[in-house]
C-alpha cells in the first residue's frame, strides 16, 4: 500500500498550485478535485438547498474511491484536499449556512465515518496557510467558471478548518505557511521535499 499526503487549507489558499509543483518536482502521483466534472456542482451552484445532499454524498464517495485508488500506486501519492477536508470544512459549512439541515448533515457525517472506518486515514496532512487577505485575493484571481463557496464564506472556511487540524490526534498535520506568492519556488519546494523523507 503506498503513502498517502493530503494537502489541506482554504479555498484559493493554493492546494492545488502546491500539489501540482510538488509532483513536477518529486516522484508523486496525484488526485485533483476536478469539481468540473462532479454531476451535481452545476446543479447545486445553481440552487443550493436541494442539491447540497446530493453533492456532498458524491465528494464523499469520490474523496473515498480516490484515496482507494491512489494508495494502490507504487509511488507516494498527494491528494489535493481529500475526504477530511470535503468533510470537516466543506460539508460543516454547508450544515452552518443551512443548505444541509441536521438530519442530511448527519447522515453525511455517518457516511464520511463508515468511509474513513473502512480506509486508513492518510500518512500526513500538509495544511497550507495565509492570511485572510492572501486567500481572498487569490480566490478572487483564479476565475474558477464554476464556484460554490463565496468570498465571504473563507474567513468561516479558515475556522473550521483549524478547528479540525487543532484537534486532530490520529495523522501528523505539517504546517507550510503559504503567505508569499513564491511559496513554490525551487528552494521552498526543496526544503518542503526535505521535510516530506522525514515522514517516510
Amino acid at each position: 500500500m503506498g503513502r498517502l499526503i493530503a494537502v489541506v487549507g482554504n479555498s484559493g489558499v493554493g492546494k492545488t498550485t502546491l500539489v501540482q509543483a510538488l509532483a513536477r518536482a518529486g516522484s508523486f502521483v496525484t488526485g485533483l478535485e476536478q469539481h468540473e466534472e462532479r454531476p451535481f456542482q452545476h446543479p447545486f451552484a445553481n440552487n443550493l438547498q436541494r442539491y447540497a445532499l446530493p453533492n456532498q454524498i458524491d465528494y464523499l464517495l469520490y474523496r473515498a474511491e480516490q484515496e482507494r485508488m491512489l494508495r494502490q500506486q507504487a509511488e507516494t501519492a498527494l491528494i489535493d484536499g481529500g475526504l477530511e477536508l470535503d468533510f470537516y470544512g466543506f460539508t460543516q459549512q454547508f450544515h452552518h449556512k443551512g443548505y444541509l439541515t441536521d438530519a442530511e448533515f448527519a447522515l453525511c457525517e455517518r457516511l464520511y465515518r463508515t468511509l474513513r472506518a473502512a480506509l486508513p486515514p492518510p500518512d500526513l496532512f500538509i495544511y497550507l496557510t495565509a492570511p485572510l487577505e492572501v486567500v481572498v485575493r487569490r480566490y478572487e484571481m483564479r476565475g474558477r467558471p464554476l464556484e460554490i463557496a463565496r468570498v465571504e464564506d473563507l474567513a468561516q472556511l479558515a475556522k473550521l478548518v483549524e478547528d479540525w487540524l487543532a484537534g486532530e490526534t490520529a495523522v501528523p498535520v505539517l504546517r507550510v505557511d503559504a503567505s508569499e506568492d513564491d511559496y513554490c519556488n525551487h528552494e521552498h519546494l526543496q526544503t518542503l521535499l526535505n521535510t516530506l523523507a522525514i515522514y517516510d
